[in-house]
């Protein structure tokens, strides 16, 4: 049996941190991951000639962002496109009413700012709910109150569904009516150009991490822990465990003796969304230059809603648009090629025969993967954003876990999972960790290597 000081469980943004953190301190540290990559939930596809990022895409605001000093530190280099975060305006769009006709300027300014309006309200609706609120309730008692007709109301009851969706992996009716209250973008946000798992690449480089390796048992003996795969045990002080709230509410992985009472109603309150894309290339672009996003409102976007410009990212013209929730879940139980066809369907409600035959596809089924079971977590009915801090620990006998849904400050994001991969670390080593130094030890490493 090798031992460590530290095995860490699961090689995404958390997991690589916490490791890299731990061996730059002389700690003897192993990463299991169960997958034969690196990167968890950031997963990119370069199998096209360019990269495709199937899992994570955005830093959702890099403001004050310690996610974004890093990829800085690292001179990754990134794209500015702000829309991640669902806004309803604010870059170059193209809106297209319930009756599938695109808005003119003025009207698309006036749906704006309607949509600002019953947000302002909507957050005093949020702030005054009752325990047991969904967030279906508190946005159907901002649009009660906006005085606006049944159409409009209609086109933003609509966004705001499909807002949940795409940000939580949720049915707006589960979401707790706080479910989006850390939803807070500052500033730009951005993309990969050359792929977001460079990021988690950079940092496990002279990390001692095994892939293939599927852990089904940690056990706390009197020394400390043993971590067992498929075939292989492994002994630490100390265990961090980092893999997807869908896993653990899977039981994927027994401990023995059982995880106390505040780390298992922790796991059981959250919920795990399921939040899917579809990225669909064309001979030619049909849509304005400089288009950020198409999003049909109303019944013309009851089912797909946005579609995201990312061609510059492999210099041909393609669509990006997402399946979650609801949607999300049903569309796994089709094949591509039929997920496919219908979003063109309702592009072409939309565009009609500008819209030529697909040159080429991608369809993700996070959901249907067994090693995240789900895509992020989200808050349901009866939740709270403690729940997701209560589960990091530390608990009896040096276990502790990080992840996105361990990060109450900014969960379900790459820079929630750093957070807490940062924390953990820290709280092994009983001393801060000062992360731009973490990011110049990472350069004067490859540096070193490369000289």
């Amino acid at each position: 049996m090798e031992r460590f000081d530290t095995v860490v469980v699961g090689a995404g943004m958390a997991g690589l941190t916490c490791a890299r953190m731990l061996a730059d301190a002389g700690r003897a540290v192993v990463v299991l991951e169960a997958r034969d990559r690196l990167g968890g939930r950031m997963s990119t596809d370069r199998s096209a000639g360019f990269p495709v990022d199937l899992g994570a895409s955005w830093i959702h605001g890099i403001r004050s962002s310690p996610l974004w000093e890093l990829v800085q530190a690292l001179s990754i280099p990134t794209r500015e496109f702000t829309v991640g975060s669902f806004q309803a305006g604010g870059r170059p769009m193209e809106h297209f009413g319930g009756s599938g006709i695109r808005m003119d300027a003025e009207e698309a300014a006036q749906w704006v700012a309607d949509v600002t309006a019953v947000d302002g309200h909507l957050l005093d609706v949020i702030a005054h709910s009752s325990a047991g609120d969904s967030y279906l309730d508190v946005t159907e008692r901002a649009l009660d109150a906006s005085g606006l007709d049944p159409e409009r109301i209609d086109e933003i009851r609509e966004f705001f569904r499909h807002r949940v969706e795409e940000q939580c992996g949720a049915w707006i009716g589960d979401l707790d009516a706080h479910g989006l209250d850390e939803d807070a973008i500052e500033g730009d946000e951005v993309i990969f150009p050359r792929g977001y798992d460079e990021l988690p690449r950079r940092i496990a480089s002279g990390v001692d991490v095994r892939l293939a390796q599927t852990v089904h048992s940690i056990e706390r003996t009197r020394g400390g822990w043993i971590v067992c795969s498929d075939g292989d045990a492994f002994a630490a002080a100390d265990v961090v465990i980092t893999v997807p709230l869908g896993v653990l509410q899977a039981q994927a992985i027994r401990f023995d003796p059982p995880l106390p009472p505040l780390a298992t109603e922790s796991i059981a309150r959250l919920g795990m969304g399921v939040f899917n894309k579809v990225f669909v290339q064309f001979p030619e672009r049909f849509w304005d230059e400089g288009t950020y996003v198409i999003r049909a409102l109303g019944e013309a976007g009851e089912r797909w809603h946005s579609w995201y410009d990312v061609s510059a990212i492999s210099g041909i013209p393609t669509l990006l648009t997402f399946a979650a929730g609801p949607l999300g879940r049903h569309m796994q139980t089709l094949p591509d090629a039929e997920v496919v066809a219908d979003s063109v369907r309702a592009l072409r409600a939309l565009y009609g025969g500008a819209v030529g035959e697909p040159i080429a596809s991608w369809v993700t089924r996070w959901g249907d993967d067994a090693y995240s079971r789900g895509s992020y977590s989200h808050l349901p009915i009866g939740a709270s954003h403690r729940d997701h801090d209560a589960l990091a620990g530390p608990f009896p006998g040096g276990l502790r876990f990080a992840g996105e849904a361990t990060w109450g400050e900014e969960p379900a994001t790459v820079g929630g999972a750093y957070a807490s991969g940062h924390r953990s670390a820290e709280s092994i080593l009983g001393h801060q960790i000062d992360r731009a130094a973490f990011a110049a030890a990472i350069v004067a490493r490859e540096q070193g290597s490369t000289g």
